[in-house]
């Protein structure tokens, strides 16, 4: 604390006689709230998708006659599979395999109560009261409902850039989430980022996979900061540096999101 009852890193104070006009470089009061309401609503949209994402990876084992009867009861929000053309378990071939009139056997079932409980089927091949099950009979199995089962593609992520924001919430109909993800992106690209140059925070972005919440909570100045707190100042991550913490940043991030996903399985039924 300073002579003058300040705290370090704060700007001054005015006097009863002075007016509360912004100091310099310091943005109007108003802007700056209106910028806090943007990254927090960001922030929120962002940490709800990771949630899901997180969840949707660690599905608890259930049988064909629950998800059946969970069909049934409209329970089930979204439906995700896996089709094995010909062969039987996931069998490969090193020949081109016919396709067969059933729309060959589904060889793994994913499904959503909700955003926050899935559950999965993955027995190769899946067999049910009246033999193997096919993907006629998930059609059939689904007719009578709402929901629309949808062929999983390979969601593994790319090796530069996130995909989570734009994979399970589209199967969930959340496009928000990705909208989120790219307004924040278009946000570090527009501005003058504190903490890294546009280059580290484009590779904290991508390979770090959670960069676009470090964004939002730490820059142009920590979340927590209120109005007229400026941190120290420091020298910024240049290119090469913000590749080498994203990858750290992608190697706490999986492990955070497996932490979480074994928790909340733990605790949800």
């Amino acid at each position: 604390m300073t002579s003058d009852g300040e705290e370090p890193g704060e700007l001054p104070r005015n006097s009863p006689g002075e007016s509360l006009r912004s100091e310099p470089g310091e943005v109007h009061r108003g802007w700056w709230i209106a910028g806090i309401a943007v990254r927090v609503a960001l922030l929120l949209i962002l940490l709800w998708g990771a949630l899901v994402v997180v969840l949707s990876m660690s599905p608890t084992p259930r049988t064909l006659p629950e998800f059946r009867a969970s069909l049934a009861a409209g329970r089930i929000s979204a439906v995700s599979y896996r089709v094995t053309p010909g062969g039987r378990g996931g069998e490969v071939y090193e020949y081109q395999v016919p396709p067969r009139k059933d729309g060959g056997e589904v060889s793994g079932l994913k499904w959503s109560e909700g955003p926050l409980r899935w559950h999965r089927l993955d027995r190769l091949p899946l067999f049910g009261a009246s033999g193997v099950y096919t993907l006629d009979r998930l059609r059939d199995d689904t007719a009578a409902s709402t929901v629309r089962a949808v062929q999983e593609t390979d969601s593994s992520p790319g090796w530069w850039y996130a995909r989570w924001p734009f994979d399970v919430p589209a199967l969930l109909g959340l496009w928000w989430v990705g909208a989120a993800w790219a307004a924040t992106f278009l946000i570090m690209i527009g501005s003058t980022p504190r903490l890294g140059n546009r280059w580290a925070w484009f590779w904290m972005f991508g390979v770090g996979q959670v960069g676009a919440i470090a964004f939002l909570l730490l820059e142009p100045r920590p979340l927590w900061y209120r109005h007229g707190r400026r941190p120290p100042p420091r020298r910024r991550l240049e290119g090469g540096l913000g590749c080498l913490t994203s990858i750290v940043l992608s190697v706490a991030a999986t492990a955070a999101a497996v932490a979480v996903g074994e928790l909340v399985n733990a605790v949800l039924p």
